[in-house]
This record gives structure tokens, sequence and C-alpha cells, in this order.
């Protein structure tokens, strides 16, 4: 059950991050999802290990750190292609 959400928050979090970040997502949809679950992957430690918060936040605040996240992944990424 907790693939079903990650892909859902990985989907979400691509989705927002690529209307933020302007430009084309590699991948169409699959690229989107991975974007956003790598995203939340980054923006999680960025989060967790740097910024020490040690607060929860739901799922909104799961959705808005992927979001981050996947913000400077596509970042990154449509700078390099």
């Amino acid at each position: 059950m907790e693939i079903i959400y990650y892909l859902v928050i990985g989907l979400i979090a691509g989705a927002i991050a690529g209307y933020l970040v302007p430009g084309r997502t590699p991948g169409g949809l699959i690229g989107t999802i991975i974007v956003g679950i790598v995203g939340a992957i980054l923006g999680g430690w960025i989060f967790n290990s740097l910024l020490d918060l040690g607060v929860g936040g739901g799922i909104i605040g799961s959705i808005i750190v992927a979001v981050i996240g996947a913000v400077i992944i596509l970042f990154a990424l449509r700078k390099v292609s």
C-alpha cells in the first residue's frame, strides 16, 4: 500500500513542479512520476538532514517537501538537456 502512496505523492509533486519550472518534462507522465519520487527523496533528505526540523506535516507536508525536491531536480534536468 505504501508504493501507491509514493506514486500518488510523486505524481502530484511532479505535476506541481512541472508547472513551476518552465519547459517540457522528459518522459511524459512516467517522467513526471519519477521526477516527483526522486524529488520527494531529495526533499526529504534536505529537510531531515540539513534543516533538522523534526516536524511531521502529514500528507500536505510530504507534498510540499516533494515539490521542493522535484523543482530542484527539474531545474537541474532542464539545464542539462
